[in-house]
């Protein structure tokens, strides 16, 4: 039971869309409430996917930066076979 539950919310954390990245002011609400415990869930969701987003950019750009390198340096052997 416990299984579904963690993987219901897996599951609802990555279908989410995310319109607005400010995260929204709780402290309006009662903590014992219904509304604190959904604010509190929804500034989570946000913060873990843009979290996400973030890692996911940086390794993009990491691998771009990698391979521009690999990319120039086939490059050079290139030409110097060429020119040889």
């Amino acid at each position: 039971m416990k299984r579904i539950i963690f993987t219901l919310i897996i599951i609802n954390l990555l279908t989410i869309n995310v319109h607005s990245e400010e995260i929204i002011d709780c402290s309006k609400y009662n903590k014992l409430s219904k509304l604190y415990i959904e604010c509190k869930a929804k500034n989570i969701k946000k913060k873990t996917l843009s979290l996400g987003k973030n890692i996911v950019k940086d390794t993009k750009d990491y691998q771009k930066k990698e391979w521009s390198e690999e990319k120039n340096k086939l490059n050079k052997a290139k030409e110097k076979i060429l020119n040889y």
